[in-house]
């Protein structure tokens, strides 16, 4: 079995190293063994590259493997004879074959029509078959009329108006047209309106739309055999097309959320991805006038477009901004005309969202059912999960939301049905509720956070009477939130010089999200299972008064995808430590169904130096707990400790401090206190600045809540700033290079490069610790070490391991931003006599482990790092 590992062909673009065949390998036998694969290859050694080859080979072989066993398995049973079950089987098969031709003859035609014309208008922008927008042609109707809500009826009232049928458009019986699909025969009589069958694909799943673009430039570079022979019977020997070549292109689709592919101006200008989503699906509502409709919605008469749009998809490999272009040229919604191209995919690429909630998938009309999941930059998954689950409201933005939907009933009080009227008053009941609770909160000047209970935001009068699930429904299919803020957005637009309440406003839309719309999804949140998240409250950063509802227990949300999927990858750069994956996301898989791989990393041992430092020149341990790290010893010893290490290290270096506090902490107390040399009598400051000029990272401005769960995140303009100022540093400073402060979890500790110059030198203040006395993680400790100690295990000793991961998990995301290639060499210095412990150092990457030196104190550094620089600079 061995023998045949090696020996199998990847496709790989270049010659694999060894560990990347090794990584294909298990990510290979994975997927043929439908198992859930946990596995880490360091950045720079060909991850993405790697999980490409192997995960296609596999698919191509299994579907090659299972072409002629489809054509039987519905005929197997079958009581009709033997000669109609093989003519039926025959015809299937060459029914399927004529389909496969037919579209890869479309394709290659595409190809070669986008080939000419890039090379005639290489430079130039593509000319629409479509340019009139129709959304841009008329004002939006001002009149109040259009936030009126529909009349309303409950679940119950509307199916039994609802009817069935039994016949569809054929006016053939369900019997009948089982009979003639088994036996291979089409109901329908246009072949082009048959419903594709949903084959096995993979779901390649990455946290940005930035990653997803990288994935779609390294899947370009892989040219796979295809998996069946297309070639007519009786035609070979005769000169092949492009469809019978050796190499078959990858059929991929990178699917998106309507902020990312909406092309209407009218929409895409809304900027906000609930807006956009609200506006969307608002005039696509019955009744909704021509004018204000539409006019890149797919329709019957545009079905064609639809189908221009899915062979142009797939024709090449495209990102989201391709599609976005695409769509626009075509003049067809490239959100919805997306969807039915993925059942004639190999590979979907999605953002973190799209695949991780349920009600995305249900929106997209994705089913996982047997297909291949691979999660990549899966070390924060169970973060992104916690975040697509949790919101926080402040008491501004609840007391806010309550007057605008009072306004609103006083208004339309009049015009609203009973079944409104009743759930919007249930809606006003709610609301007072929960700001009844929060101002008690808010009173008590001594709480600073702390859990709240559901029966406390629940205890107001008559909301023990509401039907909260009934309500939910309501809010959901009512739209009420887009009803009221439209409205009151339409109300400030006649009132534009009315500056009333300019201060609570200015509070409450801190946020980009309507008001109520964002109020709305907070309470969505007290139906879910206390058991799974807590309510908690707290003040944000301006002192306000903050409901926050977090999810601590992401088993259940991914549950449902191991559940269905035929295989699950998750892979990463720094996936250590791994024991966290097992205990709390797949806590309910057999031991056996889980595999782990840590594999190391293309360079030799010999250009890592992995340093714990222990201790400061003057002897005294560095212990950078809360109680110590401020000491002004200790911060005067760090301060020495990193003018040793700059003074020794070429280029730039890097050093990652546990917290903006205790980074702008050191900065003043080093500004202000002297170096120890008298014929030196500098700020300790302005010794490490004669060294290397410093830059440091800036705090970047209040995330939106729900953050994690944002498809793309982009750079802050301040750390682009930063970074770029030091980059020009390390390139123009004439060999000095640069000294650059960041913090741990920070905009610059994840997903940026410090290769080569920019990164010759690593250091780690401490260990970022969470603080346990917060009321979430208090909360989360208590949560985990419940459910431990409920299954037999020792619940505080996991509760503990569990906060050292975490701890450790942001530390193996900054050490691993320094070596990003085979050619590339660091040195990577832990500043805290707890890295040279046996338990914290089992829980770096094994690649870093290998190279790990034992503790040493600041003045012994300097000779390792001139032995290790020494002929490599």
């Amino acid at each position: 079995m061995s023998d045949e590992k090696m020996e199998r062909d990847f496709h790989h673009p270049y010659e694999p190293y060894e560990i990347q065949k090794q990584f294909m390998s298990a990510v290979y036998d994975c997927l043929e063994s439908g198992k859930v694969g946990i596995f880490e290859s360091p950045t720079g050694t060909g991850k993405t590259l790697s999980l490409i080859c192997s995960s296609l080979t596999w698919l191509r072989d299994y579907k090659s493997r299972t072409f002629e066993d489809g054509f039987g398995e519905e005929l197997a049973n079958s009581e009709e004879p033997s000669w109609l079950i093989e003519h039926a089987r025959l015809q299937k098969k060459e029914e399927a074959l004529r389909r496969r031709r037919d579209l890869e003859t479309r394709l290659a035609k595409i190809r070669a029509k986008e080939k000419r014309l890039k090379e005639r208008y290489q430079n130039s922008e593509p000319r629409y078959k479509r340019q009139k927008t129709g959304g841009d042609q008329h004002g939006d109707d001002e009149d109040e009329a259009r936030f009126i809500l529909n009349d309303y009826e409950s679940g119950e009232e509307s199916n039994k108006n609802s009817r069935r049928t039994t016949f569809d458009d054929s006016g053939i019986s369900a019997e009948t047209q089982a009979l003639m699909q088994q036996l291979g025969y089409s109901v329908h009589k246009k072949e082009d309106e048959e419903e594709p069958v949903d084959e096995m694909k993979i779901f390649f799943c990455s946290r940005t739309h930035s990653q997803l673009t990288q994935f779609s430039t390294e899947l370009r570079r892989v040219k796979m055999p295809p998996a069946i022979s297309l070639e007519p019977p009786g035609e070979k020997g005769t000169e092949k097309t492009d469809i019978d070549k050796a190499v078959e292109q990858v059929k991929h689709l990178t699917l998106g959320a309507r902020k990312n592919l909406c092309i209407n101006p009218k929409v895409k200008k809304l900027g906000s991805a609930t807006a956009i989503n609200e506006k969307c699906l608002e005039i696509q509502q019955p009744g909704t006038s021509t004018d204000r409709k539409c006019p890149f919605l797919p329709t019957k008469e545009t079905e064609t477009l639809v189908n221009d749009f899915r062979d142009h998809a797939l024709a090449q490999i495209r990102d989201i901004e391709d599609l976005g272009l695409l769509g626009k040229k075509l003049g067809v919604c490239p959100y919805y005309a997306s969807r039915p191209v993925t059942k004639y995919c190999e590979i979907v690429t999605l953002p973190y969202p799209l695949l991780l909630q349920k009600s995305a998938r249900e929106a997209l009309n994705l089913s996982l059912k047997n297909h291949v999941v691979i999660v990549d930059e899966a070390h924060n998954l169970m973060d992104a999960i916690a975040g697509i689950y949790s919101i926080s409201v402040t008491l501004a933005q609840l007391q806010l939301a309550r007057a605008q939907l009072t306004a609103y009933l006083q208004k339309f009080r009049n015009k609203l049905k009973g079944k409104n009227r009743v759930y919007v008053a249930q809606t006003v009941r709610l609301l007072d509720s929960v700001i009844t609770c929060l101002q008690g909160k808010n009173v008590d000047s001594q709480c600073g956070d702390g859990l709240v209970d559901m029966s406390n935001l629940l205890s107001g009068k008559g909301v023990d009477q509401i039907n909260l699930f009934k309500l939910n429904k309501y809010l959901q299919d009512s739209r009420l939130a887009r009803k009221v803020d439209g409205y009151t957005t339409f109300v400030e637009q006649q009132q534009q010089n009315n500056s009333d309440n300019a201060a609570t406003s200015k509070q409450a839309s801190k946020h980009s999200v309507p008001v109520l719309t964002h109020v709305q999804g907070f309470l969505l949140s007290l139906m879910n299972p206390s058991k799974e998240g807590r309510f908690f409250y707290s003040k944000d950063e301006l002192g306000f008064a903050e409901l926050k509802y977090m999810l601590l227990d992401p088993t259940f949300h991914f549950k449902d995808i191991v559940e269905e999927a035929r295989a699950v990858i998750l892979a990463g750069g720094t996936m250590s430590p791994m024991s966290d994956y097992a205990q709390h996301l797949l806590s309910y898989l057999e031991p056996s169904r889980i595999m782990m791989l840590s594999c190391g990393h293309v360079i030799p041992p010999s250009q890592l130096l992995a340093i714990p430092v222990t201790h400061g020149s003057s002897g005294t341990e560095f212990e950078f707990t809360f109680e110590k790290r401020n000491l002004e010893k200790t911060m005067i010893d760090l301060a020495n400790t990193l003018l040793t290490f700059i003074q020794h290290i070429p280029d730039g270096v890097v050093v990652f401090f546990p917290s903006y506090s205790y980074l702008d902490t050191c900065t003043a107390a080093w500004k202000r206190l002297r170096g120890t040399a008298a014929s030196n009598p500098v700020s300790l400051w302005e010794s490490l600045s004669t060294v290397k000029p410093i830059f440091l990272e800036q705090r970047s401005q209040a995330q939106p809540p729900n953050a994690n769960a944002m498809p793309d995140q982009p750079q802050s303009p301040v750390a682009d700033s930063v970074l770029t100022a030091y980059s020009s540093a390390v390139s123009c400073g004439g060999g000095r290079g640069a000294l650059l402060f960041a913090v741990i979890g920070g905009t610059l500790s994840e997903g940026i490069n410090f290769s080569d110059a920019l990164g010759r030198g690593v250091a780690v203040v401490g260990l970022p610790f969470p603080n346990p006395h917060s009321a979430e993680w208090r909360a989360k400790m208590q949560y985990i070490s419940s459910k431990i100690r409920n299954s037999g295990g020792d619940g505080k000793a996991a509760a503990r391991e569990f906060y050292e991961n975490a701890c450790m998990r942001a530390v193996n995301q900054c050490v691993g931003r320094a070596i990003r290639h085979r050619a590339d060499y660091a040195a990577i210095l832990m500043v805290d006599r707890r890295y040279s412990g046996q338990r914290i150092q089992a829980k770096l990457p094994r690649w870093i482990r290998d190279s790990l030196t034992n503790g040493m104190g600041g003045g012994e550094v300097s000779w390792r790092l001139d032995e290790f620089f020494v002929g490599k600079v």
